[in-house]
């Protein structure tokens, strides 16, 4: 995921460009946003799921890449290099995929950062898309609640 220059997590992509289809689009945002020298590039089989916006009369796409954790870290300093950086983007986050032992810390308070339109639904699709979360560990994390301590021994939730 990146930060975008509004303070929103999301995913690099944008607006087909005349003659486009959907994989050339995010092609060629994948390279301004992350850099031409990291070369990712999706093809349609990479697709894990569509969804219309009426409002918007968009049709937007989400695709997922399995990527090693070598491949990770160059996306990630390229996109330090990249066209869009400091301007559209202001860099990569890593999701935590896990969940502390408080049951909140992780993952679930991740979740509750601000998320520009329907990417915190893609997100959430795609992990289990991917097998990398089952959707009983996604419901958890989407019902977890925060606790605070009160002072004495005891444990309070928010």
């Amino acid at each position: 995921m990146q930060m975008r220059f509004d303070g929103h997590l999301g995913f690099p992509g944008g607006c087909a460009d005349p003659g486009e289809d959907a994989v050339d689009a995010l092609n060629r945002e994948m390279s301004e946003e992350s850099s031409r020298a990291v070369r990712l590039r999706v093809c349609d089989g990479d697709r894990v799921v569509s969804h219309w916006s009426p409002d918007k009369r968009l049709l937007l796409h989400f695709f997922a890449l399995e990527v090693t954790p070598d491949r990770l870290a160059r996306i990630e300093r390229g996109v330090l290099a990249a066209h869009d950086f400091g301007g559209e983007v202001l860099g990569t986050v890593r999701v935590p995929l896990f969940t502390m032992s408080d049951g909140y810390r992780g993952f679930p308070s991740f979740l509750r950062n601000q998320f520009i339109g329907n990417s915190r639904q893609q997100l959430l699709h795609g992990l289990v898309a991917k097998g990398i979360m089952t959707k009983e560990e996604i419901r958890e994390a989407l019902s977890a609640q925060p606790v605070f301590f009160d002072g004495s021994k005891e444990a309070v939730a928010s």
